[in-house]
């Protein structure tokens, strides 16, 4: 039995994988947006897929009112929770950190998204994207 769940669990990554290189082709020269960046050494298993862009908000809101779902993952840095308050950290102390919680948006992503889907994704995207540079 447990051989037979982690197999799945194999599938399910390779389903992640092919929709996050489709996305890196997709939107490479999308502009505005930064992309997940891979080792070729590693292997990833795309849980989620976060692109950092400075208007994720607005972007998110756009997506949403085109029929995608997307995700804030780790809106709040680790050192500003409430599990890190006795450290005393205030905003400004890991700008980093601060950055990439405010700017990063997690596309849609799941081991059974079509071809067609992650091409939706990246076409609306890149016209969002090109909408609010001109």
């Amino acid at each position: 039995m447990q051989h037979q769940r982690h197999v799945g669990r194999i599938g399910h990554a390779a389903g992640r994988r092919r929709a996050a290189e489709l996305y890196v082709r997709l939107l490479a020269n999308a502009p505005d947006i930064t992309l997940p960046e891979t080792m070729p050494w590693a292997g990833h298993i795309w849980h989620i897929y976060p692109v950092r862009t400075p208007d994720r908000d607005l972007l998110a809101e756009r997506l949403g009112a085109r029929g995608i779902g997307t995700g804030i993952h780790y809106p709040v840095p680790v050192h500003l929770t409430r599990a890190y308050a006795a450290m005393n950290h205030r905003r400004g102390d890991f700008p980093v950190a601060e950055a990439c919680a405010d700017e990063f948006l997690s596309l849609p992503m799941f081991p059974e998204l079509t071809e067609e889907q992650v091409r939706y994704v990246a076409s609306v995207l890149q016209e969002e994207l090109m909408a609010k540079a001109a």
